[in-house]
């Protein structure tokens, strides 16, 4: 009995992406690194505006580093096609149809992102439920 070999597809090929190099699926450790950064930015700013009662208190300042992340990832999302974090890692987001992001896709991901819980949810191609939502994939940009 012969099996003929299927050749394997790689992550982002169902999607049109290239298959290494820019425009290529960012890897799970340039992700990981640039929302921890986003993350510890967010912290630093929320205690600069609002003291250390951001990381203490229990009241609405404790939302505050929250707000500053989602603020921080759609504005930058929106504008230069990535957040801080994701610029620093040299890694994007883009829509699926290679139209500019847009205001309104990137306050849907920057809020699902910020419900932890849909990222969390991963399905083919490294993208996550808030990937889904709005159309998009995050690339390499080197």
């Amino acid at each position: 009995m012969t099996t003929s070999a299927v050749p394997q597809e790689y992550p982002g090929e169902r999607l049109g992406l290239a298959p290494d190099g820019r425009g290529s699926l960012a890897s799970w450790r340039s992700r990981i690194a640039a929302l921890l950064l986003d993350w510890a930015v967010s912290m630093a700013v929320a205690v600069g505006l609002f003291g250390s009662v951001v990381m203490t208190g229990s009241g609405w300042q404790a939302w505050m580093a929250l707000a500053t992340f989602f603020v921080e990832s759609t504005v930058l999302s929106w504008l230069t096609g990535g957040s801080l974090g994701q610029l620093v890692c040299r890694i994007g987001v883009i829509r699926l149809d290679r139209v500019p992001l847009g205001l309104p896709r990137a306050v849907l991901r920057a809020a699902l992102v910020s419900l932890a819980l849909p990222p969390l949810v991963v399905g083919a191609d490294r993208r996550g439920l808030h990937d889904y939502a709005a159309g998009t994939a995050v690339v390499n940009r080197r």
